[in-house]
């Protein structure tokens, strides 16, 4: 299994199926490639298998062998991934500036509802750090 962090960020097509795994709960490869279809309708179940077998070997999931067939399941929860990816996302688009990645998701990316949503959210959490 590789070790190596920047070899086990997964690709958006990897992200696709850790999304699927997140919802599903430990599942097997036809599960995966039923749930994916609606998304992605072109995926075929043998793509889906080898990808979910290569990110097994990058260490971003498990694999139970102990029955048929066998389940996968994320190495990591949804909100650790997503953290961790945030922060790299950060530290090179951002030059590690969160308040430069805030400002520029609010720019254009934030509807009038959501924005009503953040300061409440700022207003409920202002005096933690």
């Amino acid at each position: 299994m590789n070790t190596d962090p920047a070899s086990t960020r997964p690709t958006a097509a990897e992200l696709d199926l850790l999304q699927v795994l997140w919802r599903l709960g430990p599942a097997d490869a036809k599960a995966v490639h039923e749930a994916l279809l609606p998304d992605r309708p072109d995926a075929t179940y043998a793509t889906v298998l080898r990808q979910l077998q290569v990110m097994h070997g990058k260490g971003l999931l498990t694999r139970d062998e102990s029955q048929r067939p066998q389940r996968y399941a994320p190495v990591q929860a949804q909100d650790k991934l997503q953290q961790s990816l945030v922060k790299d996302f950060i530290a090179k688009a951002f030059a590690g500036s969160g308040k430069a990645l805030v400002l520029a998701a609010l720019k254009n990316h934030v509807s009038a509802k959501e924005r009503a949503e953040i300061r409440q959210l700022l207003a409920k959490n202002g005096d933690q750090p």
